[in-house]
């Protein structure tokens, strides 16, 4: 790369940063790739460390000695995340998002590339301090979040389904109950998706009594991976503590309240915000 001026070489190496998150990159490489002395590069981090804090982008961690170098981990502002869930919890209130079963149409959103950047930035700042692997999903609507996740925290995304596929090899298939209609349901994941012992973030779009999720969990044992964490971008509140077959989750908003009667529906923002 040619020289840049010092303007330049922020914005530069801002982009630099913000495209490789959870990486460590040492001050050498930032230096010979912009031609400049360390003690200059380490001003620019300084400057953009202070700016990524204040405006809520994330932070910049400095690792100290020869192997060492910054790292930028995404992160949100709870008060912004929690004004902007606000304004998506308003947008599923809207009585013909209402699907039989008490469930909410919420497609649309999920195709919607900046809303989904939004998300994922919310549940990589919920899970920025877990030792993670890989991402998680089952098909088909719970894609785009584990996507948009996986950007921030710089991660592979492995996608759980429902039939098998010829394509994939050979796969490990389970037999699970379904926590909201009680049927038995078939889910498989291809045996070279996933590594042995891995640690693994779960993502989904919309969580009942999580039997979906659950069966997902006991997948996971087939490959003796770890659960790390799970995510999902909206619960119903509907179900009792003793229906639910999962009780550790990060959820960003919570369905407390269907008629479907009068057709009313009432969300609130989930638990990762309290």
């Amino acid at each position: 790369m040619k020289k840049l001026k010092r303007s330049a070489r922020l914005v530069e190496m801002t982009q630099y940063l913000l495209a490789r998150p959870h990486t460590l990159i040492s001050l050498t490489a930032f230096a010979e790739r912009y031609q400049s002395a360390k003690s200059s590069i380490s001003e620019d981090l300084a400057i953009i460390k202070e700016v990524f804090e204040d405006e809520g982008i994330g932070e910049l961690n400095t690792l100290a000695g020869a192997a060492g170098g910054v790292r930028f981990v995404p992160k949100c502002r709870k008060d912004q995340a929690l004004e902007r869930m606000g304004l998506i919890c308003r947008e599923l209130e809207q009585p013909d998002r209402l699907l039989p079963g008490g469930y909410l149409y919420m497609t649309d959103l999920l195709g919607q590339p900046s809303l989904m950047q939004e998300v994922g930035r919310m549940f990589a700042s919920a899970f920025a301090d877990r030792n993670i692997d890989v991402i998680m999903t089952v098909e088909t609507k719970g894609i785009p979040l584990a996507h948009a996740t996986a950007q921030y925290l710089n991660l592979p995304v492995v996608i759980v389904r429902r039939d098998h596929k010829v394509t994939e090899g050979s796969a490990v298939s389970i037999n699970y109950v379904s926590g909201s209609t009680k049927r038995i349901q078939t889910m498989s994941l291809a045996r070279r998706a996933l590594k042995e012992e891995s640690r693994v973030l779960i993502i989904d779009d919309f969580m009942k009594a999580g039997g979906t999720i659950q069966g997902m969990v006991d997948l996971l044992y087939e490959f003796r991976a770890v659960v790390a964490g799970v995510g999902v971008f909206a619960e119903s509140g509907e179900v009792d503590n003793e229906e639910r077959l999962l009780h550790d989750y990060v959820s960003l908003a919570r369905l407390t309240e269907v008629d479907l009667k009068t057709r009313q529906i009432k969300v609130q923002p989930g638990n990762f915000f309290y």
